[in-house]
């Protein structure tokens, strides 16, 4: 602090340290800062019992795997955010680092991790999700939209001028009202981290890049509307509604094959095997979603990695591959994945969050469609703790008349959605802590309001 007052400070620690009995809470620890020192006291307790008032921690596994999983693709230490709370309602965030050791494989029994804590130096400052302004997806895409607009044409052309008898299908497939966020985040760390590099262009191959990313994000939501039998779509018939799922399952399969093209003569190995392992993920996901309906012993762990793998994987890793092309350093490559991986739990968990809260209009299916299915989300495993009821009525399949607009009740009134969203919140926050090595600017700017864009759709 460079006054001379007492400030009050907080951290919100990273919640794969405190797990216990299946439940995991979010644990903060305040804190007063002066120039003499720091102390801290509890804010928040773990299953019930106050954790000591130390700046180390111990947790044992089960360990969220989405933070300290398989590989060094989910391995390592974590950021969290110091918030600043003054007299006068302003805030600022400054960047505590999470050490832990290296995970080996997760859920090793009987095994205990210790936790340092780093401040970092007072100047280092990092967005805080509460302070976040508002921005259109006009606003956060404004430094990237002639690259946008290039890339959009030629996705059409990929399909239209290979096979003409997919181009109708093309313009469907890329004439729908998504955002494109993936290809988007591409272009903003492409050019972001060809600042850092001292560059103002980006190379052809970020450019290709994005293109193979949006492509990848494309064809599996062809062949999931296949799988779910799925009419619409961003308010839209989807391709098997309106082609058949001939037709559909083609033009999937074409953007996986072409994708995979593209990427192989990228010539970068690290790249190919991120990006390849992606699909590998899609099929787990779905996978691991299919054996789970309706099993309500599913545990948080098991959301996470399902929703990494569906999700979060094709963002963090089209993130990090970006950085690769700008000839970035481990450190650098590895804040862009921690990036989209969070950015991806985030949206995950904030869609999950909107099939409770939208309409049906608003979401173009039917309000609760994951619990009806036995798609047991976040929120519906936070409800699940606080009314043994639920249970009772998913395990039962929904056979009674009325139990799902029950059970559609219980979660809304239980605090689940409150608790999702709380996990959405951190989530965005580690996206923002990933920043902070990059420079100031408009794609700094843009990536940051992406977070807050991620977080007020469910205003």
């Amino acid at each position: 602090s460079n006054s001379n007052c007492t400030q009050s400070l907080s951290i919100l620690l990273d919640p794969s340290l405190f797990y216990s009995i299946n439940r995991l809470r979010l644990y903060s620890i305040k804190m007063l800062a002066s120039k003499v020192g720091v102390s801290a006291s509890v804010g928040r307790v773990v299953a019930d019992k106050p954790h000591p008032t130390t700046f180390k921690a111990q947790a044992s596994p089960p360990f969220r795997s989405s933070v300290l999983g398989r590989s060094n693709r989910l391995s390592g230490g974590g950021l969290s955010t110091l918030v600043y709370s003054t007299p006068d309602g302003c805030s600022q965030g400054r960047r505590a680092t999470f050490v832990s050791a290296a995970a080996n494989p997760i859920d090793r029994p009987g095994v205990k991790k210790e936790v340092g804590v780093s401040l970092s130096d007072p100047s280092e400052l990092v967005a805080s999700v509460h302070d976040l302004p508002p921005l259109p997806i006009a606003t956060i895409a404004a430094p990237v939209q002639d690259d946008m607009v290039q890339m959009k044409e030629n996705l059409r052309n990929v399909v239209g001028e290979r096979h003409p008898t997919l181009l109708a299908a093309a313009d469907q497939i890329f004439g729908a009202g998504g955002k494109r966020i993936r290809p988007m985040l591409v272009f903003l760390i492409a050019r972001a981290t060809q600042q850092l590099a001292g560059s103002s262009e980006m190379v052809d191959k970020q450019r290709r890049l994005a293109e193979i990313t949006e492509m990848i994000h494309t064809a599996s939501l062809v062949h999931d509307d296949v799988l779910d039998e799925c009419n619409v779509r961003r308010g839209a018939s989807t391709i098997n509604s309106t082609y058949g799922t001939r037709t559909a399952v083609l033009a999937g399969d074409f953007l996986f094959a072409q994708s995979s093209w593209y990427l192989a003569n990228l010539d970068n190995l690290e790249v190919i095997k991120l990006i390849s392992q992606v699909i590998a993920d899609f099929a787990n996901g779905e996978i691991q979603q299919m054996s789970s309906l309706f099993d309500c012993d599913v545990t948080l762990d098991q959301y996470i990695e399902k929703s990494f793998f569906k999700t979060a994987s094709l963002i963090a890793a089209s993130c990090r591959s970006a950085a690769v092309f700008s000839g970035m350093d481990e450190d650098v490559k590895q804040d862009m994945y921690d990036y989209g991986k969070h950015l991806g739990l985030a949206f995950q968990i904030v869609d999950d969050i909107l099939d409770f809260t939208q309409s049906e209009e608003q979401l173009g299916k039917p309000q609760g469609q994951d619990l009806a299915s036995g798609n047991l989300t976040c929120p519906i495993i936070f409800a699940m703790e606080k009314d043994p009821a639920l249970r009772d009525i998913i395990e039962e399949e929904f056979q009674e008349a009325e139990s799902l607009s029950t059970a559609l009740e219980i979660v809304k009134s239980s605090g689940g959605l409150d608790e999702a969203m709380d996990l959405a919140k951190l989530e965005g926050q580690r996206a923002l802590d990933a920043l902070h090595r990059l420079p100031e600017g408009e794609c700094k700017k843009s990536l940051e309001g992406m977070v807050g864009y991620v977080l007020e759709r469910l205003h």
